[in-house]
């Protein structure tokens, strides 16, 4: 069957065979079939969904296109954790950390930012000199020394289903049920951990817009895991609004540090104690109570900080080098009123305007750029207070939106 019969076959809301799908991604991967090509099918995909043995068919395809991490040589239970994107969600840099510095050995293997929504791996190269490319016995060696390694998806792990998730990236592809579940779900397997945290975004500023796509991306997710024989734990959270006060990469590395150094108290705080606390649970083997205690002391006592910079450090990263734009646009409110709501989504935008996303693949991302949140949900506004500051990559740079219409007054 011909690319062009794959590709109707699907917009008219058949099933492929195994065989089709093999044709398509592994031709794509052999650079048979062009982006355009693939993008009519992703798209059809987009519109008609898959069957869940297309999507086990697809998972096995991605997996396979590349080599599996035996992590049989690390030392103590190995927990993966992954977010589906939010806006402003740094969690994996927190929930590591706390749960590093608890015994726990944490395999990480991220992504990079997707539409409108953050990367870690983005993130993570804020920081100059951070090596993102550790090679496997790198990779184990510093899981049993320093108990956790990020990493981004390396040439040999699931390449195709890199391939893929670049270009979903750019051809608004990216809010398909079937393809988040088998992104996420072959990098997971791929990666080797043998349980697995999964933190589902829900919300206007996630991926997935409604309780009833989250809850069944969790149950995909769950029964792709028992397939690979993995134990994998879904938490469905919220996202309406940007998590934390930051949106950017390098700012966000400066909130983590805030938040490791115990020096704020909000809901993503909150959101990562709960995470981490599932992580220590599973890997540590004892109740949700004990391991949330746990992680409030790793906090308090500064040994998730300890944690965090030691991983940088072992990476080869320069917090000291860490930069954010010193051009600033402070957003003044031309509306009085309480706050009541805030639009992930249009800050995720904004950030992606501002230079901290990509919109074509060839983009390159300013990691000093992005959002300073100053007001909140719950807080009083007069005209003229600072809603937010803006990071921006030259002084003179025009705002043409008006940025108060992202929060809802009452």
């Amino acid at each position: 069957m011909s690319m062009v019969d794959i590709i109707n076959k699907k917009r008219l809301g058949r099933e492929l065979s195994d065989h089709d799908l093999e044709e398509a991604f592994l031709g794509y991967d052999r650079g048979e079939i062009p982006d355009y090509q693939m993008s009519s099918l992703l798209m059809a995909i987009c519109m008609n969904g898959m069957t869940e043995e297309e999507i086990f068919t697809l998972t096995d395809i991605f997996i396979n296109s590349g080599d599996q991490l035996d992590l049989s040589h690390v030392h103590g239970v190995t927990v993966d954790k992954h977010s589906t994107g939010g806006v402003g969600d740094k969690t994996t840099l927190i929930v590591a950390s706390i749960a590093a510095s608890l015994g726990v050995k944490v395999p990480k293997m991220s992504g990079r930012g997707l539409g409108h929504t953050g990367g870690t791996i983005d993130k993570l190269e804020s920081i100059p000199g951070f090596r993102i490319d550790l090679s496997e016995e790198e990779f184990i060696h510093q899981l049993n020394t320093v108990g956790f390694a990020i990493i981004s998806q390396t040439a040999h792990l699931a390449p195709l289903d890199k391939k893929i998730y670049a270009l979903r990236d750019v051809t608004g592809t990216v809010e398909s049920i079937p393809l988040i579940a088998t992104s996420i779900m072959s990098k997971k397997i791929a990666a080797g951990a043998e349980k697995i945290v999964l933190d589902v975004k829900v919300g206007n500023g996630a991926l997935l817009k409604t309780q009833e796509e989250a809850i069944e991306i969790s149950r995909l997710m769950k029964k792709i895991g028992e397939k690979y024989h993995r134990e994998v734990e879904t938490m469905i959270t919220y996202m309406d609004i940007p998590l934390g006060t930051c949106i950017g990469n390098a700012l966000e590395i400066l909130e983590v540090m805030k938040i490791l150094s115990n020096e704020e108290n909000n809901y993503l705080v909150a959101l990562s104690k709960a995470l981490a606390a599932k992580m220590v649970q599973l890997g540590l083997g004892i109740s949700i109570e004990e391991a949330s205690s746990r992680v409030e002391e790793s906090i308090t006592s500064g040994s998730a900080y300890q944690k965090f910079l030691e991983m940088v450090d072992a990476q080869g990263g320069d917090l000291s080098k860490l930069r954010v734009s010193e051009h600033t646009i402070d957003i003044t409110s031309n509306k009085k009123g309480h706050i009541i709501g805030m639009d992930a989504y249009k800050f995720g935008k904004l950030s992606l305007e501002l230079g901290g996303g990509r919109k074509t693949k060839e983009d390159k991302i300013d990691p000093g750029v992005g959002i300073m949140l100053k007001k909140k949900i719950g807080d009083d506004v007069e005209i003229g207070d600072v809603l937010c500051t803006l990071y921006v990559k030259e002084k003179g740079y025009k705002v043409e939106e008006d940025i108060t219409s992202y929060y809802t007054f009452q």
